[in-house]
């Protein structure tokens, strides 16, 4: 059956609507960050640029780096944005925009996503100026409400030891990364279960002058533990994205991989000086491990 127009919003050039990329103008391996300066800062390194595309908050590079053609792609902030970049990218590989139809399952391309970004440390043992991949993302937003992810038992369990430790009135969602991408890229780096928030002041228990509803959510985070037969896992950090990633990921059949550059510490009050570094340290240790 044809995807209606109204669904599938393709520009007057072809283009997919928010991303205003053609299927020809991605590589199967995509880095996205949050920041549309930081796409910059990326294909900065790539031998050559060969295509260059800007829409809203929406900026994506494609290059080549070492030979492997790569693409960079900015997504702004939150999971609510992540909702047209992971759908859109995988519309641009997975549907005919001719016929409208989605590809036979045979055809369907499979794409290594891997998110570069920032996040807070949760623990007062994970320094600032490291870095850090995720192994599993538990979301405290609701994108998840709105499509039929499925989580393995152990996955339930943990989101469950989140919702009575934060006192929620709801079920977070839990989702594991892509073991391939996180053994190839996070050598060296510490292994941790991320956190993804629905903003950045309340949801993360800042307060400037709207006091928020738990003012030790950091505490509250920071002591969750939970074990099963693979050992006992806790909360290390926590940022605005990877959750939709892995859960969007895991549905679309894309292998995904969280990787973040620790650039404070809410438990010691740490911020780094060199932010900037931090994060420009991460894209080459990806780009080399890619």
């Amino acid at each position: 059956m044809p995807i209606p127009s109204s669904e599938l919003i393709l520009n007057r050039d072809g283009s997919i609507y928010h991303l205003n990329l053609l299927p020809d103008h991605i590589s199967d391996t995509i880095i996205t960050v949050g920041d549309p300066d930081r796409v910059a800062l990326v294909s900065q390194h790539f031998d050559s640029i060969e295509t260059q595309v800007s829409k809203r908050e929406f900026v994506t590079h494609v290059g080549y780096y070492r030979g492997k053609r790569l693409t960079v792609v900015s997504t702004g902030i939150g999971t609510d944005n992540l909702d047209i970049v992971l759908n859109e990218l995988d519309a641009l590989v997975n549907v005919d925009f001719v016929t409208r139809e989605v590809c036979p399952i045979e055809e369907r391309i499979n794409l290594r996503i891997i998110r570069v970004g920032t996040s807070g440390a949760l623990q007062a043992d994970i320094p600032v100026g490291s870095h850090l991949v995720s192994e599993h993302a538990v979301g405290l937003e609701s994108l998840m409400q709105f499509y039929p992810l499925v989580e393995t038992g152990a996955e339930v369990e943990f989101a469950t030891a989140v919702q009575k430790a934060v006192g929620l009135d709801y079920r977070p969602y839990c989702v594991l990364g892509s073991d391939l991408l996180r053994e190839q890229l996070g050598e060296g780096m510490i292994t941790g279960n991320t956190v993804t928030c629905p903003g950045f002041y309340g949801p993360q228990g800042r307060a400037l002058r709207l006091q928020p509803r738990f003012p030790d959510l950091i505490e509250r985070l920071g002591q969750v533990q939970y074990s099963n037969a693979e050992g006992t896992f806790r909360l290390t950090n926590f940022e605005m994205e990877t959750a939709g990633y892995y859960a969007l990921g895991r549905m679309l059949g894309h292998e995904v991989v969280s990787l973040n550059a620790i650039v404070a510490n809410r438990v010691t009050g740490e911020f780094a000086d060199n932010a900037d570094q931090v994060v420009n340290d991460l894209i080459a240790k990806t780009l080399e491990r890619l």
